[in-house]
C-alpha cells in the first residue's frame, strides 16, 4: 500500500472514532436533557414550520389541561385568541435569535389562561422551540395593587383638590387633617404650628372619640428643642413605629410626656414656609420651619409604608403652597405688575419665534417642492423607508413604473407594494441597508403592464447623529437593456467558445503526440517551437473550458447537487489535485482539515478550491508555503482561507479581481497561464451557496482568500 493509500485510511480510521465519540456525547447530552425536560416548572415545545406541537413536557399538559397524546400533532393556534398567528411571528424572527410576546391561551375545559411565550427559531432546522410561562396570577396581583394605588392616588387628589379650593388657611388646615386621618386610618393627625420662640401649638386635628384631644394645647419649649427645630428646617423626616424602642432615639422625657396622649407610633413631616417666594430679585429663596403634620397610631405600634410617608410629604407641601399664597395675597399688585412685564416680553419673543419659524417652513416648503420636482423628473425610482419597513416617500416614477397612485404607496409595508415573491428576494438586502450597510444588488420586478424588468436597486442608510439607523433611502433604475447586451454577449461567448473547443481539441492533442517525438525528431529550435505552440494550446483551452464554465454558471443552465458534505473530505481532494503542481513549481501545501459539515455542491466546492489553490502556487516563488485552513465563524457560517507568501495584491484591485478578464498585472498572468476567469468561477460558485468570498493582501507579503459557507447542523 501507498503512503498516501495508508494516510486516506489512517484518515477514515480517525473519522469513524470521532464520528462514534460524537455520537456517544450526543446520546449523554440527550440522557441529561430530557429529566431536565420534563421536570422543567414552565411549558416547553417544540413545534415544526406551522407551528404544530411535536414534542411537549409535563408542564405543557398541566397548562393546556390536557393528555401529551391529546396535545401532540395539534396546532399551537388551536389554543389561541385569534390574533395571534404563529406563522407570522415566526417570520419576524431571525435565525439564531428569540422573540418574547404575551398571548391569551384558550383551555378546552373554558377556562382562559395570560401566557407570555418565548420563540426561538430553528433549534435544529425546521424544528423551534416554545416556551410558555402563566403570568395570569401575576398580573391580577399587579392589577390589584394598582387598583389600591390608584384609590390612594384619587384620595390624595381629593385632598389637594379641597385645599386648592379653599383660600381660608383655617379651612384648609382642618380638611387636610380630617382627609389624612381617613385616608391612612390613624387614631390621631394634628397640626403642629412652630413659633419663633421655640414653643408650640397644634392647631388642627382630626382624632378618634376615645383618644384625648391635643388641639390649642400649647406645648414649652422642652418639648421642642432647637436642634430639633433645626434639623425639621432642613426637610428632616421621622417615622417612628414604636416609641418605646431604643432605637428610635427618643428622650425619657419625651417619651413620658407623649406616654399621656395614648401614642405607640408617629410620623412627623415638616411644612416649610418659602420667605422669598414673592421677591423675584433673590437668587435663592430661604425656607423656615413653619410648622409639622403629624399622625399618631395611639393602640400599638405601627409600621410606616413609604407611600404613606409619601403621601404625608406632599401634604405637607401642599400646605406649604397654600401658606405661599396666603403670602402672595399681600403682595399682588406688584406679582402681577411683574409677571405682566414679563408676558410681555414673552409674548413678543413668541412672536419673533413664530415669525421666523414661519419663514423658515416657507424656505422648507420651497427646498421640498424643488427636490420633489427633481426626483419626479428622473426616469428611476426614488423611495425612502423608514426603520419599519414603510414607505415615506416616493416619486412619480412609481406611479409610472407600478400603476399605484403615491398615495396608495405612502405607509405601505415594501411586501404590500411588491408582492411576497419580490419581496422574499429583497429582504435580506433590507436588512442589511437598516442595519447601517450601503447595499447595491439587482432583482427582477413587474410592471404595471404585467412586463418583467430587470433592475440595478441601491440602499443608502439614513443614520442621524447618534449613529442610530432611521431608514434609508431606495434607488432602482432599469437595466434591462444592459442585461439583453450582456445576453447577447454570453451567447455570443458561448458560442464561439463551443465552435473553438473541438479543433482546439484536436490541435492540443496532435502537438501532444509531436511533442513526444513518436512521429520523428526535430532540430532543438523546432523542438522549442513546438513546445511553445504546446504551451499556447494548452492556455487556449484552459481559456474556452473557463469561459464554457462561467457561461454555463451565469446563464442558470446547471444544477447543482447540495449534499451534506464533510469539509475535510473536499480540502483533501483539493490539496492531492493540486500536489503535482505544486512539486513542479517547489512550493509546500499546508492543509488543516477539520471534521465540519457543510451543505453544498461537492464538486463545485472542490473546483473552487483548486481554482484558488492553483492561483496560489502559480503566483508563489520557490521554497514558498501556501495554507489552507478552516473555522467556524458563527454558529451558521463555515470560514476557508488560502494564505499564500507571493507578491500581493493592491488594495485597489481586491474587488476587480473577481470580475472577468480581470487580473493584477496581465503582463505576469501570461507567463503564468493565467485566463482571468478562474476568480470568477469562483465567486460565482459560492454565491449560489448563499456564501461570501473576498481577498485580503499585503503587497510583497502575500494574500489571503476567504469565503464561508452555510455549516450544516445536526
Amino acid at each position: 500500500m501507498s503512503k498516501r493509500s495508508s494516510s486516506r485510511q489512517s484518515l477514515r480510521t480517525r473519522n469513524h472514532k470521532s464520528s462514534s465519540t460524537t455520537a456517544n456525547q450526543r446520546q449523554e447530552k440527550q440522557q441529561l436533557l430530557q429529566p431536565i425536560f420534563e421536570k422543567a416548572c414552565d411549558a416547553i415545545a417544540v413545534t415544526d414550520d406551522l407551528g404544530c406541537l411535536i414534542e411537549i413536557n409535563a408542564a405543557s399538559c398541566q397548562l393546556f389541561g390536557l393528555s401529551r397524546k391529546a396535545l401532540v400533532g395539534k396546532l399551537l393556534t388551536d389554543f389561541t385568541n385569534a390574533d395571534f398567528n404563529f406563522e407570522r411571528v415566526r417570520f419576524s424572527v431571525q435565525n439564531g435569535s428569540q422573540q418574547t410576546g404575551e398571548l391569551n391561551l384558550l383551555r378546552p375545559d373554558g377556562i382562559r389562561r395570560e401566557v407570555e411565550y418565548t420563540l426561538t427559531l430553528n433549534v435544529v432546522p425546521h424544528r423551534h422551540l416554545v416556551i410558555l410561562r402563566d403570568i395570569t396570577d401575576r398580573k391580577e396581583a399587579a392589577q390589584d395593587e394598582l387598583w389600591c394605588q390608584r384609590q390612594w392616588v384619587e384620595l390624595f387628589s381629593e385632598v389637594t383638590l379641597k385645599i386648592r379650593q379653599s383660600l381660608q388657611l383655617k379651612e384648609i388646615l382642618r380638611a387636610t387633617v380630617t382627609e389624612v386621618q381617613r385616608i391612612l386610618q390613624a387614631d390621631r393627625v394634628l397640626i403642629y404650628q412652630v413659633f419663633p420662640d421655640g414653643t408650640g401649638k397644634a392647631i388642627s386635628e382630626a382624632v378618634l372619640p376615645e383618644y384625648p384631644h391635643i388641639l390649642d394645647l400649647e406645648f414649652p419649649e422642652e418639648v421642642f428643642p432647637e436642634e430639633y427645630q433645626q434639623l425639621y428646617a432642613q426637610g428632616r423626616v421621622r417615622a417612628i413605629a414604636d416609641v418605646h424602642n431604643p432605637d428610635a432615639g427618643l428622650a425619657d422625657c419625651l417619651i413620658e410626656f407623649i406616654d399621656q396622649f395614648d401614642i405607640k407610633a408617629k410620623l412627623i413631616v415638616p411644612i416649610l414656609q418659602n420667605l422669598n417666594s414673592h421677591q423675584q430679585n433673590e437668587s435663592k429663596s430661604q425656607n423656615q420651619l413653619w410648622g409639622l403634620l403629624i399622625a399618631h397610631h395611639c393602640d400599638r405600634p405601627r409600621r410606616w409604608g413609604n407611600f404613606e410617608l409619601e403621601l404625608m410629604q406632599q401634604l405637607a407641601d401642599q400646605i406649604s403652597i397654600a401658606l405661599a399664597q396666603a403670602q402672595l395675597l399681600e403682595n399682588l399688585e406688584e406679582i402681577v405688575e411683574v409677571r405682566t412685564a414679563e408676558l410681555k416680553d414673552v409674548n413678543r419673543n413668541l412672536q419673533q419665534e413664530i415669525n421666523d419659524r414661519m419663514h423658515a417652513e416657507e424656505a422648507l416648503r420651497r427646498s421640498e417642492e424643488q427636490l420633489r420636482l427633481i426626483a419626479n423628473a428622473l426616469p428611476v425610482l426614488i423611495a425612502y423607508v423608514d426603520k419599519q419597513q414603510r414607505y415615506r416617500f416616493n416619486n412619480q416614477a412609481y406611479e409610472d413604473w407600478l400603476g399605484q397612485s403615491l398615495t396608495e404607496i405612502h405607509g405601505c409595508h415594501l411586501q404590500d407594494v411588491w408582492g411576497e415573491d419580490c419581496y422574499q428576494r429583497m429582504h435580506s438586502h433590507v436588512e442589511a441597508a437598516l442595519s447601517g450597510y450601503v447595499v447595491t444588488y439587482e432583482n427582477e420586478i413587474a410592471l404595471k403592464n404585467g412586463i418583467s424588468r430587470s433592475v440595478n436597486i441601491t440602499y443608502i442608510p439614513h443614520v442621524d447623529e447618534q449613529n442610530t439607523v432611521k431608514g434609508f433611502f431606495s434607488l432602482v433604475s432599469d437595466i434591462s437593456d444592459r442585461k439583453a447586451i450582456e445576453r447577447m454577449k454570453d451567447e455570443f461567448i458561448s458560442v464561439v467558445s463551443h465552435e473553438l473547443r473541438t479543433p482546439l481539441t484536436s490541435l492540443h492533442s496532435a502537438l501532444k503526440i509531436l511533442v513526444t517525438g513518436r512521429l520523428g525528431t526535430l532540430s532543438t529550435d523546432g523542438q522549442q517551437m513546438l513546445e511553445i505552440a504546446d504551451e499556447n494550446t494548452e492556455r487556449l483551452v484552459r481559456l474556452v473550458n473557463n469561459v464554457l464554465d462561467l457561461q454555463r454558471i451565469e446563464s442558470g443552465n446547471f444544477k447543482m447537487e447540495k449534499q451534506a458534505c464533510n469539509a475535510a473530505d473536499l480540502m483533501i481532494q483539493a490539496t492531492e489535485a493540486m500536489q503535482p503542481m505544486a512539486q513542479q513549481h517547489g512550493v509546500t501545501l499546508v492543509t488543516q482539515p477539520v471534521d465540519i459539515q457543510i451543505w453544498a455542491d461537492s464538486d463545485y466546492i472542490v473546483q473552487a478550491l483548486t481554482n484558488l489553490l492553483s492561483n496560489a502556487i502559480k503566483f508563489s516563488s520557490p521554497s514558498r508555503t501556501v495554507w489552507l485552513t478552516i473555522e467556524f465563524v458563527q454558529q451558521s457560517e463555515v470560514l476557508f482561507s488560502l494564505r499564500d507568501e507571493g507578491q500581493g495584491i493592491p488594495q485597489s484591485k481586491l474587488e476587480s479581481i473577481f470580475e472577468r478578464f480581470q487580473q493584477v498585472d496581465s503582463s505576469d498572468s501570461r507567463k503564468k497561464g493565467g485566463t482571468g476567469l478562474g476568480l470568477a468561477i469562483c465567486r460565482k460558485i459560492i454565491e449560489q451557496h448563499e456564501g461570501r468570498i473576498w481577498a485580503e493582501s499585503t503587497l510583497g507579503e502575500g494574500s489571503t482568500f476567504c469565503f464561508t459557507l452555510p455549516a450544516l447542523h445536526s
